[in-house]
């Protein structure tokens, strides 16, 4: 099958569903069918009208198996940046996402949407998020920072960026247009929000310094709407306290804090009978989740998030269609049995349309 084919059929189906979902008129599909046909066989693509691109975007939130905050997929804004034709302007857009995004601490889902892969030349974001902190590997060995951009750390710090070496420096923005070289962007401080993390029972726990960012933006996959490639659409939700408090400053290969936390704690660590982990991952959560409300910053708990998800799921199923998931993602890392995902089965199918992992351009 030619690629021009395969793009019709994918073209096709997404259209039909698109207008079937949205409620138009099937005289209106007829046309814009006839005419994404010509199209395509004219030049091998076609063009979403805004409204389909918007659209689009949604589903693909929705048919996104590894995500458990999916109920709200029909309120994600879309900014269609697809006219930017240089790496200034699209970092122009970028900031402005992280603004309107954050606002003030009451997060928007937000996605910007830049030209696709065929037109203008192919764009990367080489940023697994747009906003991050670095990583650092000492002479003797020491880590600091985040142990997950110790490679994108080196790869800025190449280009000629210069971090202050702290535990939570925030990494520049590198976008490449084609074949061009990457262009390296610092990201402006007024526009980072940033949570400095308490305890609500134990003061002390302001010794850690421990802080994280309020906006999660995921700006490496590639949105695929109807066989048109976004390779660079950046796209973000809210938190999840456990991804912060169970995996980003828990996690073993990342900030690694429990041992620190029970510590804090007092925790008897001499046996893992002991369960001192499972406490100090509970207060770190709680810490994360008390620190984020005390700011105004939008952030859910794990239980919350898991019965909105029930809430989607029934909506779904009224809608018709079936809930595919990645079990092993949609289950929190704590505390799993205490929701109804634990004792489901879902299907990880891939659905289009969707978002896609690339591989990292500078590796």
């Amino acid at each position: 099958m030619s690629d021009q084919h395969e793009r019709l059929e994918q073209a096709e189906e997404f259209l039909n569903q698109c207008y079937s979902e949205l409620g138009k008129e099937s005289e209106e599909l007829l046309v814009r069918l006839n005419q994404v046909k010509d199209d395509i066989q004219q030049s091998g693509f076609y063009t979403h009208t805004y409204e389909e691109l918007v659209h689009g975007a949604r589903m693909a939130w929705r048919n996104s198996n590894r995500c458990i905050g999916r109920f709200f997929w029909e309120t994600l804004k879309v900014v269609d940046a697809r006219e930017c034709s240089d790496e200034e302007s699209m970092a122009i857009a970028i900031f402005d996402h992280i603004k309107k995004a954050t606002n003030g601490g009451n997060i928007v889902p937000y996605l910007t949407a830049f030209h696709p892969a065929h037109e203008k030349g192919n764009i990367r974001i080489w940023n697994h998020q747009l906003i991050r902190y670095a990583g650092y590997v000492t002479e003797d060995g020491t880590m600091i920072g985040d142990p997950a951009s110790v490679d994108f750390t080196k790869v800025c710090q190449e280009l000629g960026w210069e971090g202050k070496g702290s535990s939570f420096d925030i990494l520049p923005l590198v976008i490449q247009l084609g074949e061009n070289p990457p262009a390296l962007f610092p990201i402006p401080e007024d526009l980072i929000l940033e949570v400095p993390l308490t305890h609500p029972t134990n003061p002390s726990f302001e010794a850690l310094e421990l802080k994280w960012y309020a906006l999660p933006i995921i700006s490496d996959m590639k949105l695929v709407i109807g066989g048109i490639e976004y390779t660079a659409a950046p796209f973000n939700g809210w938190y999840m306290g456990t991804e912060i408090g169970a995996r980003n400053l828990a996690d073993t290969e990342r900030y690694n804090m429990l041992p620190r936390v029970a510590e804090l704690f007092q925790l008897d660590t001499s046996r893992e009978y002991t369960l001192w982990r499972d406490e100090a991952l509970i207060e770190l959560n709680k810490a994360v989740l008390f620190s984020f409300k005390q700011a105004g910053v939008s952030i859910v708990d794990h239980h919350t998030a898991a019965k909105q998800f029930e809430r989607f799921e029934k909506r779904e199923q009224d809608a018709g269609r079936n809930v595919t998931g990645k079990w092993s993602w949609l289950i929190p890392p704590i505390s799993p049995a205490t929701t109804h995902i634990f004792r489901k089965g879902y299907k990880d199918d891939r659905v289009y349309p969707n978002y896609f992992y690339q591989p990292a351009p500078y590796k």
